[in-house]
């Protein structure tokens, strides 16, 4: 069960400046390939201040200068980890094109106003979902999490304006490496890492 990637070199003089452009140089030529079906998706990493780590996939709603953005319930297991300690791993596996993202940065949640922006953009019945689970909590079965639901639509037909959850929020993940990964045949990837240092971005190549 294995693959020869057989891609083009990377370099360094092919990369932007800064990682954020190069990223979004990367993911329109992702979103651009219908190999890939969601190329938003991600894994989020966290881990317990005992350090103990958890991992799911996340859609990413917004990324720019500042970071990656992803909403969730802050009383999920990634919120209340994030919020006993920042440090946050972000993985967007590519594989179809041979290439991986792996962000490492802090995580810190993003104001009410854009939370509310992006909230309203949700189709209605992901709106009322945010309010129907609370996620990562133990239910006694699915029957239940239907009849909340159900509660909700009832309370909130389509015409009505749903409320922003209090719980549910934003995280904007500001990176502190970001590592562009090209596979290759013999295991002999490409792999580039920006590091952010005091007097800005400097990259460095890793053995693969």
């Amino acid at each position: 069960m294995r693959e020869q990637y057989r891609t083009k070199e990377l370099t360094a003089a092919d990369l932007a400046p800064e990682p954020m452009q190069q990223f979004g140089t990367w993911f329109k030529e992702t979103a651009a390939s219908p190999a890939i079906h969601e190329p938003n998706a991600m894994v989020v990493s966290t881990a317990t201040p005992e350090g103990r780590p958890s991992s799911r996939t996340v859609l990413l709603k917004h990324y720019d200068d500042a970071g990656f953005v992803f909403f969730t319930n802050y009383g999920s297991r990634k919120g209340t980890e994030l919020a006993a300690n920042p440090y946050v791993s972000l993985l967007f596996p590519w594989h179809p094109l041979a290439r991986q993202v792996i962000v490492t940065g802090r995580a810190a949640r993003t104001g009410r106003d854009e939370t509310a922006a992006y909230f309203r953009t949700r189709p209605h019945g992901s709106q009322l979902g945010a309010w129907a689970s609370e996620q990562s909590s133990v239910i006694a079965s699915r029957e239940e999490l239907l009849a909340r639901y159900e509660e909700l639509a009832a309370r909130y037909p389509d015409s009505e304006q749903v409320p922003v959850p209090p719980q549910w929020g934003g995280f904007r993940v500001v990176p502190e490496t970001v590592e562009f990964w090209q596979g290759h045949e013999n295991r002999l990837h490409d792999r580039l890492r920006y590091v952010r240092g005091t007097d800005g971005w400097h990259v460095e190549r890793l053995a693969p």
